[in-house]
């Protein structure tokens, strides 16, 4: 059922899906295939029976960059860390990044659908354009704050936070020069990590030291997930006045719920918990961009696997859209 939920940033309720296919920010192939299976899965027809009117937009098509990771040249720069394919991470995530902007000064929500988070550094900037006081919910088992000088594994999936902070600027590669046009860039005060429980050490420190909220598995423990997702929006977002932008790892949720992702860790949020936080922010009027990411089919290990995944990401859009039970 669809609710009467005031979404006050689009009272014309129009969503443009943003198609972003994209693997190069890891190592695996088949997460380019995420945005498709969605959209067969009826994301676009759930949406609309939401009350929402769609459009669809592909920033990548006909580019070369939305195939197989495994087809993609192996290419590092070394210059400061490393980073994995750097040139075809920052052709693509400039094509999204613009293509995310044009959207929300049209004032339509978007969502994109990955792809993997490599495309966060885009949605994050593309939004921030057109809405400098806009604070985000990163839900991920991740916190996606490393730089080349940081990162263990040079994956530019691991980065996007910290790019969109311009953290560490010395050290990106020069092929993500596109990104200093980005007129706004993410406070650590503006931004909640919600799902936490794999970091690495230099990111721990990180998170620590610029005072970024994150709550982890831990804190959902303890406090419960209507709490933990209280005192987040609370901390970003103290007036109630500004827009969010749900940035939606589904390696969030525990991998009996989403086992085809590319990084699952044990021990993650429940259906109903990940449900929870996007109701929880629709409720309060207040959304304002949405990615879905990381859905790889061809890491499924059957048939079942693949659908629990898709059917998980599709679901994570109805509920922020609107949907409840009764």
């Amino acid at each position: 059922m669809k609710t009467q939920i005031d979404y006050r940033f689009y009272p014309t309720k129009e969503v443009t899906i943003i198609s972003a296919p994209f693997s190069a920010g890891q190592g695996k192939s088949g997460v380019e295939k995420g945005p498709d299976l969605l959209l067969k899965h009826g994301l676009r027809e759930d949406l609309e029976a939401l009350g929402w009117s769609v459009s669809i937009k592909e920033p990548l098509k006909g580019t070369g960059l939305d195939v197989p990771q495994s087809e993609l040249a192996e290419e590092f720069d070394r210059s400061h860390g490393i980073a994995k394919r750097p040139t075809a991470v920052a052709q693509a995530t400039e094509k999204i990044y613009h293509a995310v902007k044009e959207v929300s000064h049209q004032k339509k929500l978007p969502l994109t659908i990955g792809g993997d988070h490599s495309i966060g550094l885009s949605t994050l900037a593309g939004f921030l354009d057109a809405n400098p006081d806009a604070c985000v919910l990163w839900i991920d088992a991740h916190a996606d704050i490393n730089t080349p000088d940081t990162s263990p594994s040079g994956n530019i999936h691991g980065f996007p936070v910290a790019l969109a902070m311009g953290l560490s600027r010395e050290a990106w590669p020069k092929q993500f020069s596109w990104l200093d046009e980005a007129k706004t860039k993410l406070a650590p005060d503006r931004i909640a990590y919600i799902g936490l429980r794999d970091l690495d050490p230099c990111e721990k420190q990180r998170v620590r030291e610029l005072g970024i909220a994150a709550y982890s598995m831990y804190h959902v423990d303890k406090y419960g997930i209507a709490k933990v997702v209280e005192m987040a929006l609370a901390k970003v977002n103290p007036t109630g006045k500004s827009p969010v932008h749900v940035s939606y790892d589904v390696d969030a949720l525990d991998p009996l719920f989403t086992p085809a992702t590319g990084t699952p860790v044990r021990g993650g949020l429940t259906f109903r918990e990940g449900m929870y936080i996007v109701e929880a922010v629709a409720e309060t009027g207040n959304l304002g961009a949405l990615d879905i990411v990381e859905c790889n089919p061809d890491l499924a290990s059957t048939d079942v696997h693949e659908i629990d995944t898709i059917t998980a990401g599709c679901a994570i859009a109805k509920s922020a859209f609107g949907e409840t039970l009764v």
